[in-house]
């Protein structure tokens, strides 16, 4: 396992993280203990949860199974905060009543005294970014908080977040944890050129497109039952109606060509593209047992050549949109 910087920070992470999604839900307390085991043993050391996974169960899992193992500082612990958690009307957003409740509760169940990476979920329309990034500060002078971070945030979001904290002397987001798959390359417009540009580390879930890119899924034949995307509602991202796409289809065969040449499963090939992309520090894999998670492992190890990367990313590449157009014909620059 190679170890990268998280952003401009001089902590190092595994290439691969482990999300904690499933714990608590399609994974119980001993398969959530073994998934772990696996992980660490592999070398790995960041894990990624959130307060609202599982209302709080994740987070638990993860706080009894490092009671269980002595070293906290060997392990990035990273959690995450915005979702409702209870049925006070401030049991949810980015305010400062909140984000101090919010964090006090998910070191009680993480079981420790400082977070490695805390991340705003996303944004809250409601509450001034001066006062979330003021607090997550405060956070961090307490000691409670390493390192602060964000998810699913627009690019202009993210650029006024960086902006205020800058002029306030504040913490700023060293990460961006942003959805982004071989089958889902919109962070490439925008969020990803300027990652690039502000030095923040990219953390992408659903490396996998929400279990597309596993080798499960075929043109003309319905998805199996009791996967992510059969299971998802027509509106959202990871939904049968958004990934079975013509496009997709011809991505999806690339990568199975090149996994059959290099006798890799589709899984392995597509994670190993993200993870040797330029400015992503670690995609974080989700499962539900410890045997997907040692699959999704054999992408540690190995490269693809600049000839298959380059092959896949260009089948997989958006179309360019104003103002890429415009600089494309002018300037001859496309970093899509």
């Amino acid at each position: 396992m190679h170890y990268k910087l998280l952003g401009k920070t001089g902590l190092r992470v595994s290439e691969i993280a482990l999300g904690g999604m499933t714990f608590g839900r399609e994974t119980d307390k001993n398969e959530t203990f073994r998934v772990l085991d696996t992980f660490i043993a592999a070398g790995g050391n960041f894990v990624d949860t959130a307060d609202i996974y599982n209302q709080g169960i994740s987070e638990t899992f993860i706080g009894e199974w490092l009671t269980l193992h002595p070293g906290r500082d060997d392990y990035v612990i990273a959690t995450k905060v915005l979702g409702r958690m209870g049925k006070n009307p401030n049991d949810t957003g980015l305010s400062a009543k909140h984000l101090l409740s919010a964090c006090e509760h998910s070191l009680r169940r993480l079981g420790t005294d400082y977070i490695d990476l805390y991340q705003i979920h996303g944004g809250d329309w409601d509450t001034p970014w001066e006062e979330t990034l003021q607090t997550l500060d405060r956070l961090v002078q307490r000691g409670w908080v390493r390192y602060i971070g964000c998810s699913n945030l627009a690019a202009w979001q993210l650029m006024k977040a960086l902006s205020v904290s800058e002029q306030n002397r504040w913490q700023r987001f060293v990460t961006l944890q942003p959805q982004y798959s071989l089958v889902h390359r919109e962070v490439d417009r925008e969020l990803l050129p300027l990652c690039r540009a502000e030095g923040v580390g990219v953390i992408p879930w659903s490396p996998l497109g929400g279990g597309f890119l596993t080798g499960r899924f075929h043109a003309q034949t319905p998805p199996p039952a009791n996967t992510r995307i059969a299971g998802a509602n027509p509106e959202m991202e990871e939904s049968l109606a958004h990934r079975a796409t013509d496009a997709n289809w011809r991505t999806l065969d690339v990568v199975e060509t090149i996994a059959h040449r290099r006798g890799k499963t589709i899984a392995q090939v597509s994670l190993r593209w993200l993870m040797q992309k330029e400015g992503i520090t670690a995609p974080i894999v989700g499962v539900r047992n410890h045997m997907q998670l040692q699959e999704n492992l054999g992408a540690v190890g190995w490269e693809l050549t600049d000839e298959e990367w380059q092959e896949l990313d260009t089948i997989s590449r958006l179309p360019l949109t104003y103002p890429h157009t415009w600089a494309y014909r002018h300037e001859g620059r496309n970093r899509m």
